[in-house]
Parts: structure tokens; C-alpha cells; sequence
């Protein structure tokens, strides 16, 4: 069966439920894996000793990751197929996985960082591949609203481990502050350091089960590979006329500012709210997911039925404009917005500039399922290195929060820094409105 052409057939339905529920899975896999560094930050910077920075290099270490990785792995994808390259993904995960170990049982901030890097390639594997299989399989226009479906799983992931996360590693931290650590004799210290890298352990090597388990169930699955439409013609010509199409390079730009954005909006709340005083920071990235789940439902009920896919990216960079400033002007000492908004449910109330920060994960909700499609419409048998070129993108994962904590160190305070969101949803509206419908340059 050739994925790549929408299934009408009533006898096909079983052959495009099949990839999904596989990819559905997946996507809860990488809410996993990467909402996890959210909670990951605040807590390696207490164990490592770290600077604000230096503990932004957790996000740097896992997404650049998918520079470094995307195109090798596309040609991997080619070479072998798209499910041997899914399982050899998974493989390399668990690899990462158990590379924690060691990190926490010396407490080598290097070593999370190679074991972050090793995790991120697997996924990049993973990525390259699912991402294209959602686009293909049905009618193009509804290619977001699929993407939505996965980015509920994805978001849902996200939601669950840091509160997890908080309740198993995080208990008891407030004898981890600077200040009682500071407090105690050297040796002490030290010692008390070392107790709290060894949290990480147990849950690492449950993580590596968990992939070793899926990767069995990926490599049993009878998932078809993709036809041409995803793997046609020679791969460095590909390479080299895909550039060709603007839709799909400015979209890569779009991404790479999107990655960056989202991520500062899950992966700093947790540091953002332990700045402000806030006791149940590792549970802050929760908030951020909570309100992408809300707009991944919203994605789902209105895609395409009320708004097009473009219509909903404009709206999700124009909410992220507005949002930007109210972070920057919101008065870190109020929390009279998060008390109009979730007192209602019993949730412990953020200072308002906190709350704004998670609302970004509503506006961000919409923009990776709408930039898809947007970007690779027409590539035809470019897709594969399209794919790969989106996922490069993610590179501002990488590079944008690592430049948010260089100004909240070095020049700015925490809650100055997110003036960097401003220029990055910019160029998301730029796509929005006119980018995406560029087809020459």
C-alpha cells in the first residue's frame, strides 16, 4: 500500500488506523522524552551547581541534537526504510536513556548532556519519519487537524511527567536550596548533592524499558514504508532543488523560531516561577502543556471546518505577540489574572507574568501542526528532504533558550528576556500571512 495517496477505499481503513495508532503512540514517546528537560532544568541546576545558563544548555544539548542529525537521518530513512529507521530510533534511545545512569551516580554535568544529545538523535530519526506519514495519510487540507489529534498525545505527555517528575525526584527540595546547601560543612554538601543525582536512576532505567517495549511493538507492526511520493528520485538532487521552494525554506524559518519559543515558554517557567517565589516550580511546565492541550482540541473542533490551517496560524502568531508583552509588562507581585482564570479550579495560583508564560503554550499550540502542511504543500517527491529540513528547524530549540538565558544572566532580568519573543512571532505572522503562499523566489 502506497501511504502517500489518501485512502477513499472502505477496505483501506484498517491500513491508515494501523500507522496512526503506531505514530500515536510515538507522539506521546516524544511529550515523553521532551517535556521532561522542563522539569530536568531547575533540578540539574541545584545538583550541577549551575548558573541560569549553564542549565539552559540542557536544552541546547538535546535539540541541537536535531541539526546535527536531521539530514544523515533522512538518508538513513532512504537507505533502510521508514520502519527499520523507527526501531533503529528507539534503539538509540534507550542508549540514552541508560547513559543517565552513570551521569547521576557521579553527578557529571557532561555526561547529562551526552546522554541529552544521544536521546535527541533518537528522536530525530523518529521525528523525520512520523511527521510526513500524518501529512500523507488523507486529504491534504485536514493535514493539521491529524497533526492536533497527535499533538493532544504529545501535549498530554507533557502535562503528566513533570507532575510525575515533581512527586518522585522533587519531594523534599527545600532542604536542596542554595542557601541550606551553602549552610552545610563541604564534605556534607557533597554528599547531599550526590543523594539527589541518585533520584534520577530508577526512573531512567524504567524510561529505557519502556523504549525497549516499544521498540519490540514497532518492529512486529506490519506498518507499510511510503511510496515515491516520500522516497522518489536521487537524494542529492533532492537536496539541492528543494531549496527551490520558498514555501518550504521559510517555513524551516518559521520553525526554527517556533521550537524556540515553545520551548522557553515550557522549559523557563519552571526557573521563571522558582525565581519568583513560586514552591511548585517543577510542575510549572504542567501549566504550559495544560493550555497546548486546550489549543491542540481547539486545532481538532475548528480544522478545517471554521478556520483554515493558514487562518490558525495567523491567529496563534498574533495571540503569541500579544502574550510576549504582557509577560514583559505583568507585574511579577500579582496574582490577580491566575485568581480570574484557574481559581475556579483549586490550582495554586502564579504570579501573573508566570501565568502569561503558560499561556503561551495556547498560542503555540497551533503553529507545528499548520506550518506542516503549509510547507511542504507541492514538494511531491521532495518530501523525505523536505521533512528533514523541517525538522533542522528544530534547532531553535536550541539556540533560543540558551540566548534567553545568556540575557537573563548577562544583561536583562528573567522576566526582560522574554522580550526575545517578540521578534520570533513576528516572522511567524510574516509566514502566516504571506510567506506560505511564496512558490518562486
Amino acid at each position: 500500500m502506497n501511504i502517500a495517496e489518501p485512502q477513499h477505499k472502505g477496505d483501506s481503513a484498517s491500513g491508515v488506523w494501523l500507522p496512526m495508532l503506531v505514530i500515536a503512540i510515538l507522539f506521546f514517546l516524544f511529550g515523553f522524552v521532551t517535556w521532561l528537560n522542563g522539569s530536568l532544568i531547575p533540578f540539574l541546576r541545584i545538583v550541577c551547581e549551575l548558573n541560569e545558563f549553564q542549565a539552559l544548555l540542557v536544552t541546547f544539548a538535546f535539540y541541537i541534537a536535531y541539526v546535527v542529525m536531521a539530514l544523515p537521518m533522512s538518508a538513513v530513512l532512504d537507505r533502510i526504510g521508514y520502519k527499520k529507521g523507527m526501531v533503529a530510533g528507539l534503539g538509540i534511545m534507550i542508549i540514552g536513556a541508560l547513559a543517565f545512569i552513570p551521569a547521576a551516580l557521579i553527578a557529571h554535568y557532561g555526561l547529562f548532556l551526552l546522554a541529552l544529545f544521544v536521546l535527541g538523535s533518537g528522536l530525530t530519526i523518529l521525528q523525520t519519519a512520523s511527521n510526513p506519514y500524518l501529512v500523507l495519510l488523507g486529504p491534504p487540507q485536514s493535514a493539521a487537524m491529524r497533526i492536533c489529534i497527535m499533538g493532544l498525545l504529545n501535549k498530554g505527555a507533557g502535562f503528566i511527567v513533570p507532575l510525575v517528575f515533581t512527586a518522585i525526584i522533587l519531594t523534599g527540595m527545600d532542604s536542596y536550596s542554595a542557601d541550606a546547601l551553602a549552610a552545610l560543612p563541604e564534605a556534607e554538601r557533597l554528599s547531599q548533592l550526590d543523594a539527589l543525582a541518585h533520584r534520577l536512576v530508577t526512573p531512567y532505567l524504567w524510561m529505557a524499558a519502556m523504549l525497549v517495549l516499544l521498540t519490540l511493538m514497532v518492529h512486529f507492526a506490519p506498518l507499510p514504508e511510503p511510496g515515491e511520493a516520500l522516497r522518489g528520485g536521487a537524494h542529492e538532487v533532492r537536496r539541492r532543488e528543494v531549496l527551490a521552494h520558498p514555501q518550504l525554506v521559510l517555513g524551516v524559518l518559521a520553525l526554527f523560531f517556533y521550537v524556540g519559543v515553545e520551548v522557553i515558554a515550557g522549559d523557563t517557567i519552571g526557573l521563571f516561577g522558582q525565581q519568583l517565589g513560586v514552591k511548585h516550580f517543577g510542575a510549572l511546565t504542567s501549566y504550559t502543556m495544560a493550555f497546548m492541550m486546550l489549543g491542540y482540541l481547539l486545532g481538532v473542533l475548528c480544522i478545517p471546518r471554521f478556520i483554515s490551517q493558514a487562518q490558525g496560524l495567523q491567529l496563534s502568531a498574533i495571540a503569541g505577540v500579544g502574550l510576549s508583552l504582557a509577560i514583559v509588562m505583568g507585574d511579577p507581585t500579582s496574582e490577580q489574572a491566575t485568581s480570574m482564570l484557574l481559581g475556579w479550579a483549586g490550582v495554586p495560583l502564579v504570579p501573573d507574568p508566570v501565568l502569561y508564560v503558560a499561556l503561551l503554550g495556547l498560542a503555540n499550540a497551533l503553529v507545528w501542526p499548520t506550518v506542516w502542511p503549509l510547507a511542504l504543500q507541492g514538494l511531491g517527491k521532495h518530501t523525505a528532504t523536505g521533512s528533514a529540513l523541517l525538522i533542522m528547524g528544530i534547532a531553535g530549540g536550541a539556540l533560543l533558550p540558551l540566548l534567553y538565558g545568556y540575557l537573563a544572566h548577562s544583561w536583562l532580568d528573567s522576566q526582560s528576556a522574554y522580550l526575545l519573543l517578540i521578534p520570533c512571532y513576528g516572522f511567524i505572522l510574516f509566514y502566516a500571512f504571506k510567506g506560505h503562499k511564496l512558490r518562486h523566489w
